[in-house]
C-alpha cells in the first residue's frame, strides 16, 4: 500500500483502495434505509437493527472490493442473504398452547392491518413484497439481490399478493369497499 496524491493504492496494481471515510459517509447516508428494510423484513426493532449492524459489518471487509459509484445493490444483497441464513436456521413450526389465538378483528372496524397481514406471509414472499413494492426494485433486482431467478420473483409475487387478498383482515375491508352502489 502507498499514499499517492492523499489516496491509498495498493502497490501491485495502483488501483485506489476505498478508505474508511468513504464507508462511513455510506453508512451515514444509506443506514436509514437499510434499516427500513430490515425492519419490514424482520417486522422487530431489534433484529433490524442486528440485520443492519451485521450487514454492514460484512461489507466492511469486504469494502475495498465494492464498486465505488454504488455500494448500495451489494450492501442490500448481504442484508437480503443474512436474512435469509437467519431464518433458515431457526424453527418455525407450530408450538401448541392450550387456549386459541384471538380472532380477527370485527368485519365493523374501519382499520387495515397490513403489518400483521404481511407477517402471516411466509418469508420469501413477505421479502420479495418488501423488495419488489416497498422498496421498489424491478423483479430482476428483486431476483439478483435474493439469489434467485426473475420468474422465482415473479410466483412468490404472485402467491404473496393471493395469499393478501384471501386474508381476513384484509378481505373484510376489501369487500367492505367493493359494495354495490344504487
Amino acid at each position: 500500500m502507498s499514499i499517492e496524491n492523499g489516496a491509498l493504492t495498493a502497490r501491485e496494481t495502483g488501483v485506489a483502495v476505498r478508505t474508511v471515510e468513504s464507508f462511513d459517509a455510506f453508512v451515514a447516508a444509506r443506514s436509514r434505509a437499510l434499516l427500513r428494510t430490515a425492519y419490514l423484513l424482520t417486522r422487530d426493532h431489534a433484529l433490524a437493527e442486528d440485520l443492519v449492524q451485521t450487514a454492514l459489518a460484512k461489507a466492511w471487509f469486504h469494502w475495498s472490493r465494492i464498486r465505488t459509484d454504488d455500494p448500495e445493490p451489494y450492501v442490500r444483497r448481504i442484508l437480503v442473504t443474512t436474512y435469509s441464513s437467519w431464518w433458515r436456521r431457526r424453527w418455525t413450526g407450530e408450538i401448541p398452547t392450550d387456549e386459541l389465538p384471538e380472532s380477527p378483528a370485527p368485519a365493523g372496524e374501519d382499520r387495515v392491518d397490513l403489518w400483521d397481514a404481511l407477517g402471516r406471509l411466509p418469508r420469501r414472499q413477505r421479502a420479495v413484497v418488501v423488495l419488489r413494492f416497498y422498496e421498489d426494485l424491478t423483479e430482476a433486482e428483486t431476483a439478483r439481490l435474493m439469489g434467485c431467478a426473475v420468474g422465482t420473483v415473479k410466483s412468490q409475487a404472485a402467491k404473496a399478493l393471493a395469499r393478501l387478498r384471501l386474508d381476513p383482515a384484509l378481505a373484510s375491508v376489501a369487500s367492505a369497499d367493493q359494495e354495490p352502489s344504487r
